[in-house]
């Protein structure tokens, strides 16, 4: 086998578990090896570190798959670690739908594969893993048992690779629509147009996390829960509004909340599940609305869910400008014409908002320019929720580090006037572990904060 021997000055990112090593790391290459074939790394003394596939067209020269000597990834190889993965989701996911295979954090760098019940989505990322194709799907078949295995290799990184993009079926006959459940809520997902590969797992305990942000907040609208008497003479509890009548809607107790970058609308049915009395859905795409629409429906929550087809940036300043012309006119004296209508529209606020946009920054040349759009839509989110209310905010962009992203949000609090107070901080689920030492794999951050206004205090 042919070996990479590895320049003496280098960091030792290898030894401490990291699964790339970059074209500049390497000092020489010993032996015969064509693109995609296993090599040994071996350190500036010729110690053996890892095995890993060699592609010299990419700047991630080789990538780790085992830290013993490994002839070759055949069946065999692929099953065992696919054993491994199971066991992993066995133990911490107790659905029928997961990440099965996270890449690096599967010690199986360059492969993503998401089970949806007995389907699976397929991505093969690297020269490596697309030359293992035949040796996994085989795998997965022994492992899994699928009916169908679907790949969307359709990214843009295999070309970095030299690989073109990929997608259609590859064993088995996979249906497009499938459906999952998540947190006890039933899902379809698309896996042939669905984004990547039709649904995001990462969020899954995340989502749940917004439960107790879903009740409490009858006591605004002035609904108490107050005795009343009962036809056999006894008492029992109803809410009552101000005007003493009892209040028959069963989520009079429920959070308002805008969802943007719904996508299949996931926060918005974990919302309808845990008591909100109404969820404002918004995506720019209307084929994510549709699918929001089908999972809502599929669940019963359609009473209390409306759709927005709008680009979030858009729709949240034009709801901020209705607000500050509502104050404006507020501030005026009583000769204003209130029948004249708003000029700027909008002007709705909730009680929760929750912002779970795509990568912003998916390089580090493009942070500066995220860091726009990360303030933008969390200083016009946070301008929005109702006082005492709370912002969920997110990011999947591995470049913007967590205190980067803290500080753009606290500078995006300042300009709103607001204090906010961090009640939750999370990132990627349990079917996405992170192996120590690989920040790369760090990527996800999840924020609840409460909103505070700071005249109000």
């Amino acid at each position: 086998m042919a070996r990479v021997i590895l320049q003496r000055s280098r960091k030792k990112r290898v030894e401490k578990g990291h699964p790339w090593i970059f074209k500049n790391e390497i000092e020489r290459l010993e032996g015969e090896v064509k693109p995609g074939d296993l090599v040994e790394v071996v350190d500036h003394r010729n110690r053996y570190l890892a095995t890993g596939y060699y592609n010299p067209a990419s700047q991630i020269t080789v990538r780790i798959v085992s830290y013993t000597p490994l002839e070759t990834m055949d069946k065999a190889f692929f099953v065992r670690r696919f054993q491994e993965c199971l066991k992993h989701r066995e133990r911490f996911v107790k659905e029928d739908a997961y990440r099965f295979v996270y890449g690096e954090a599967d010690f199986l760098p360059g492969l993503i594969v998401d089970k949806f019940g007995d389907v699976l989505v397929v991505q093969l990322l690297t020269l490596g893993m697309d030359r293992c194709r035949e040796q996994i799907v085989e795998a997965l078949s022994e492992v899994m048992h699928p009916v169908g295995i679907y790949e969307r290799s359709d990214v843009g990184v295999r070309e970095m690779e030299g690989l073109e993009q990929v997608k259609g079926s590859i064993f088995g006959q996979p249906p497009r629509h499938v459906i999952v459940s998540e947190n006890g809520l039933k899902i379809e997902v698309d896996i042939e147009q669905g984004q990547k590969t039709g649904y995001f797992f990462d969020q899954r305990e995340n989502r749940a996390s917004i439960k107790p942000l879903m009740t409490g907040w009858g006591g605004r609208s002035g609904i108490s829960l107050q005795e009343l008497p009962t036809e056999d003479g006894g008492v029992r509890l109803a809410p009552v509004n101000r005007n003493g009548k009892e209040v028959t809607f069963p989520y009079w107790d429920g959070a308002t909340v805008l969802e943007c970058f719904s996508h299949t609308g996931s926060f918005t049915l974990h919302a309808c599940k845990y008591g909100a009395k109404k969820v404002t859905c918004l995506d720019i795409s209307e084929h994510a609305i549709e699918s929001a629409k089908r999972n809502v429906e599929l669940n019963g929550f359609t009473d209390r869910v409306e759709f927005v087809v709008a680009d979030a940036f858009d729709y949240l300043r034009s709801q901020v400008k209705g607000l500050e012309e509502r104050a404006r006119r507020a501030a005026q004296d009583a000769k204003v014409d209130t029948s004249v209508p708003l000029t700027a529209g909008g002007g709705r606020t909730w009680d929760v908002v929750i912002l779970d946009p795509p990568a912003f920054a998916k390089t580090k040349a493009a942070v500066k320019g995220a860091v726009r759009g990360y303030k933008d839509i969390n200083l016009h989110g946070m301008k929005l929720v109702n006082e005492g209310g709370y912002l969920v905010t997110a990011s999947c962009s591995y470049h913007m580090r967590p205190d980067l992203f803290l500080e753009t949000i606290l500078e995006a609090a300042e300009d709103a006037g607001k204090v906010l107070r961090l009640v939750e901080w999370r990132a990627a689920g349990k079917d996405h572990p992170q192996i120590l030492g690989v920040d790369e794999g760090h990527y996800l951050k999840f924020a609840i904060f409460e909103v505070r206004s700071k005249h109000a205090l």
